[in-house]
């Protein structure tokens, strides 16, 4: 273990510290500022020569500076010598642009994951990406790592009778399915599509019986909450008893929280995958730590064990 290093940029100093505290060692030590010009400047504190580094930088807000944090501290990790470089990236952007759906736009996620190749990472470690096929865009090793257990063992223990687990649209429908076989209940789906570029979407159907059962909502993200509110209340109006929703990514951007407290959803549940900050933390909102599960990826990925292993 003494070969391993872990390192923190700025978007998520307090999970990096965790995870290197599960991993009963200190956290790396490297300064990532930024000058007046903008432009940003990585020094690392230690030598990392023929070390085994993890980078730990979730793409949170602002997203394009944490981004070019990242590939800049890759690089000097690169020049610093470091044996193997793993960018731990427990929240991938642009991870809804992963396909060219309308002419003359960008796939940016195949862009952000050649830009981690070129910049010098050996590997990448992250949490439920958006859309599976988000891993054959990189040409090195993927371990995606799923929260999917962590959030139903949760509702497991909160919820035991009249429950159905609801998808909250067909992109997240095998994760949903997972959760229902694990807890054992039924299967909906909701039948919604998206209106244009905006973050606006249509409920169009509710496929399955939710009438007099507590529905637990799957997603994989979070971001203004205008989807998944939309989604709760047509289950109310369906006749579900409770609305509970579980996602691993919390972005609770905008309107977020003032629309999740009017909603009629009684608990949310999500992870730190993303930075919360503690003004967002209201009563309805449960926030499951990921350092463990990270820390433990970490660990065996650095001692040449398997990582799926863990969810068998």
């Amino acid at each position: 273990m003494d070969e391993m290093k872990v390192f923190s940029g700025n978007a998520h100093p307090s999970l990096a510290k965790a995870i290197a505290e599960y991993l009963g060692i200190s956290l790396g030590k490297c300064e990532v500022t930024q000058f007046s010009n903008e432009n940003t400047f990585v020094r690392i504190l230690e030598n990392v020569r023929e070390r085994d580094v993890f980078l730990v930088q979730p793409m949170s807000s602002p997203v394009n500076s944490h981004i070019i944090e990242l590939l800049i501290m890759i690089d000097a990790f690169k020049r610093a010598s470091a044996k193997r470089i793993t960018a731990v990236i427990p929240y991938y952007a642009y991870g809804r642009s992963d396909k060219k759906d309308q002419p003359r736009v960008p796939i940016t996620a195949r862009l952000i994951a050649d830009l981690l190749t070129v910049a010098g990472a050996n590997r990448l470690l992250t949490v439920d990406l958006h859309k599976q096929q988000i891993q054959g865009f990189f040409n090195i090793p993927v371990d995606e790592l799923t929260a999917i257990y962590l959030l139903s063992d949760y509702i497991k223990k909160k919820i035991n009778n009249h429950l159905v687990v609801v998808a909250a649209d067909f992109g997240i429908t095998k994760s949903a399915r997972d959760v229902a076989e694990r807890l054992g209940v039924p299967l909906a789906i909701m039948e919604k599509r998206r209106l244009g570029n905006v973050d606006k979407t249509e409920i169009l159907t509710v496929i399955g019986e939710v009438a007099g059962k507590t529905a637990v909502i799957i997603d994989d993200e979070i971001d203004t909450a205008g989807s998944i509110v939309s989604v709760a209340t047509t289950l109310m109006e369906q006749g579900a008893k409770e609305v509970y929703a579980c996602a691993t990514h919390a972005l609770l951007n905008g309107p977020a929280i003032k629309r999740l407290s009017l909603s009629p959803i009684k608990e949310l549940v999500v992870t730190d995958t993303y930075p919360i900050q503690p003004e967002k933390r209201i009563d309805k909102i449960t926030v499951l730590p990921m350092a463990p599960m990270l820390g433990e990826a970490i660990r065996r990925i650095h001692t040449g064990q398997s990582v799926g292993a863990m969810f068998e």
